[in-house]
């Protein structure tokens, strides 16, 4: 059996990065001899296998012929006779087309080993520009790469603003849109993400809340960078320094100040109650890309909230503990570590503040540990029902916040 370890291990590989899955092209066989040597079918729309013993992905070599709009519109070819330069010529960039022999050796017809050194990101071929999808893969490649130096190449740029001024990626479904985002906000650069997104022309057709704030000014005292979309940026790449790989946090990171978008330009700088304001267009976006539940609570509590946890120090022990149960933090204590993380980033994501340090997400996470280490079990219940013992468990958790503060008496 002819195969060839190829994409993302090969590049990784020649990258020196850590490997992740290996995926194997197979050529010069059928379905039936990948049967008959033990493998497992699991491709639907063209033959892929398990091995029997690794369970790593080997797919028959193939080609693709448009047959319609969209991501989805091909035709694929499969059998004996598709040879290995017509595999590799099918598929998106040059450094995800390189394949390797057993013997380590490389076949890279297509010059992926040399962009990769030139830490380019170029397009295999004009059949580019027949999948709308390898739009937002390759600004999701920009958001892992360009930390190394890579740029996207004029020539593919150039096709990516014909595809997105054509149209074509009104045709990509929401749950493609959404994985190309969650893989990119769980990479280390997401404003690379972002910025080549923009600079394609795609920016408002994939994200357009996000798109929104770009050119929307902040008071500069607070906002050195002033643009509220360069302020996005920074808070993207803040949040996956300080949370890798963590997409839930930063899609929170993403959406938190979605609301200066809606400031009525007369009243720029300022975007007072832009919190509020940002509710809207969050469950819009949400909504429309189906984000994931457990995404869209964060984002919900990070973009009502991040004010708040800003002046914790502020706060009223009754209204720390008011903020900690309506994001949900005593059923679900993991989000408050989070919205510190998301809040923290939000604050140090601008322009010198980078390694401003930031107490009150310590803070926040002291006062929260403290308030859900008070159990009901353990208070003076005799005589109370309902209501009433909801209260006693309030005013014991507002007590243990303010105990944990140290502080001065605050109201209740």
């Amino acid at each position: 059996m002819e195969t060839y370890l190829v994409g993302g291990a090969v590049r990784d590989r020649l990258l020196g990065l850590p490997g992740g899955d290996r995926d194997f092209v197979v050529v010069g066989q059928t379905p039936d001899a990948m049967l008959a040597a033990g493998f497992r079918p699991v491709g639907r729309d063209f033959p892929v296998f398990l091995h029997p013993e690794t369970g790593e992905e080997y797919a028959l070599a193939r080609t693709e012929r448009k047959s319609g709009r969209g991501h989805r519109g091909f035709v694929v070819h499969a059998d004996p006779s598709v040879t290995l330069a017509q595999d590799l010529e099918r598929r998106d960039f040059t450094i995800n087309a390189i394949a390797q022999r057993d013997d380590g050796r490389l076949v890279d017809p297509l010059g992926g080993a040399r962009d990769l050194e030139a830490r380019v990101l170029r397009h295999v071929g004009p059949a580019f520009v027949e999948d709308p999808l390898r739009v937002l893969r390759a600004a999701r490649f920009m958001a892992r790469l360009a930390p190394l130096g890579f740029s996207v190449a004029p020539e593919t740029l150039a096709l990516m603003r014909d595809m997105a001024a054509g149209g074509e990626l009104d045709t990509l479904v929401p749950e493609r849109v959404w994985q190309e985002l969650a893989k990119a906000l769980a990479a280390p650069c997401p404003s690379a993400f972002l910025r080549t997104l923009r600079d394609a022309g795609a920016l408002a057709a994939v994200l357009p809340e996000v798109d929104a704030l770009y050119g929307v000014p902040q008071r500069a005292e607070f906002h050195p960078e002033v643009d509220t979309g360069l302020h996005q940026e920074l808070v993207s790449d803040m949040a996956a320094r300080l949370a890798p790989g963590d997409a839930v946090v930063g899609f929170a990171a993403l959406a938190h100040d979605l609301g200066k978008a809606r400031t009525p330009p007369a009243q720029w700088p300022r975007h007072i109650g832009h919190e509020q304001a940002g509710l809207a267009p969050l469950q819009a976006l949400c909504a429309r890309l189906k984000v994931p539940q457990e995404h869209r609570d964060l984002a919900v509590a990070a973009c009502r909230e991040h004010l708040n946890v800003h002046r914790l120090d502020e706060l009223r022990d009754s209204t720390v503990h008011d903020l900690l149960l309506r994001c949900d933090g005593f059923r679900k204590p993991g989000r408050i570590d989070r919205l510190a993380t998301v809040c923290e980033a939000d604050k140090r994501g601008r322009l010198g503040h980078e390694d401003a340090a930031y107490p009150q997400a310590d803070a926040l996470r002291r006062l929260h540990a403290a308030a859900c280490a008070v159990n009901a079990r353990d208070l003076a219940l005799d005589g109370l029902d309902g209501p009433a013992v909801g209260e006693a468990l309030r005013k014991a958790r507002i007590a243990a916040i303010h105990a944990a503060r140290g502080a001065p008496v605050r109201e209740r």
